[in-house]
């Protein structure tokens, strides 16, 4: 079996089942309840699918988390005694909860999917990051100053400075690092929350963003690594280790220098890669679930690093017709 050409659309199956099930929670105010619904519906439907699963990065620690947590096996049970293809699994099966719970846009159902070993054990901590599309491959820096970053990526995109558009997490700790972007005279998207749905606008045409500056989830990192993997985009991230207990674990997690500046492909090595994603609520590259009286309209997003291709998939979802007496036929 591919990985990529047999399971992508089953991984799309994954991702829109957790969508729909965040969906009907969308603007109650209950950021905890939408994560919940998500994650049942999301190991629901693993448990389909012919893989031998393993949850790398999910909803954390076994004793944290009673589904989707680090380390476990997903995948439906093996036919006469052949086994599926083994595949590492990094999950958020709602990025942006309380975007979720206040209705407000980008809020969406994430996963990546690799070979064993093709996805990086990311300790749950910071990680600085900075993102851009594939012809800024090269060009960016973590360590420069942030006008010389937005300087190189103008250049690369045969644009002035002021042209560009800067997706940076809505936090306090940025307020140093937003100054210095309007500095610049670049335009900056401020976002709640989904550093992942920002990463991916920053490497996609069309988006209308042309790069992501900050620092957010390490998990998130990985996540978005898979991403840009698929869309040849550049990225770098290093993890934020701003306390002994936390560099001890990280040591503990095999990771042996805590410093390091990280590429894309070193957070995702994995030569096969599927990344998909479905809208909960409307953002800027995908449509949020959409009710109707007889089911939902989904829209999600599906792309592999071997096809160069990024499939946006439109999909209707009818509910099974009630019979005799309202019992729903199978």
């Amino acid at each position: 079996m591919n990985i990529e050409t047999d399971l992508a659309l089953d991984m799309v199956r994954v991702v829109e089942e957790a969508a729909i099930a965040a969906a009907h929670t969308m603007g109650l105010g209950e950021g905890e309840r939408s994560d919940q619904v998500a994650v049942t519906a999301m190991r629901n439907a693993f448990e389909t699918l012919p893989i031998d699963g393993r949850i790398v990065i999910g909803e954390g620690e076994r004793d944290d988390a009673p589904m989707l947590y680090i380390g476990e096996k997903v995948g439906m049970p093996t036919i006469d005694g052949i086994p599926w293809p083994e595949v590492d699994i990094a999950v958020d099966p709602v990025e942006g909860t309380n975007l979720c719970a206040t209705g407000a846009p980008n809020a969406i159902a994430v996963l990546a999917a690799s070979e064993r070993g093709g996805l990086l054990h990311a300790p749950d901590c910071y990680m600085e990051k900075i993102v851009a599309g594939p012809a800024c491959r090269g060009a960016l820096d973590l360590d420069a100053p942030v006008e010389e970053n937005l300087k190189a990526i103008a250049s690369c995109l045969n644009r002035d400075v002021d042209d560009l558009v800067v997706v940076v997490l809505d936090r306090p700790r940025h307020q140093q690092l937003i100054a210095s972007i309007r500095a610049t005279g670049a335009r900056i998207q401020l976002i709640g929350d989904g550093d992942v749905a920002g990463g991916i606008s920053a490497a996609i045409q069309g988006s209308g963003v042309h790069a992501m500056i900050g620092t957010g989830g390490a998990p998130e990192g990985v996540l978005t690594a898979a991403a840009i993997r698929c869309l040849h985009g550049a990225m770098q991230g290093r993890l934020v280790i701003d306390t002994p207990e936390l560099r001890e674990r990280v040591l503990r997690m095999g990771i042996s220098d805590p410093d390091r500046i990280y590429r894309a492909r070193d957070l995702a090595p994995g030569q096969k890669i599927i990344f998909a994603a479905s809208g909960v609520t409307k953002g800027t590259f995908l449509e949020g679930v959409r009710f109707f009286a007889a089911g939902c309209r989904t829209q999600s997003l599906v792309m592999t690093r071997a096809s160069n291709k990024v499939r946006f998939l439109d999909t209707v979802h009818l509910d099974r017709p009630p019979g005799p007496a309202g019992i729903r036929l199978n």
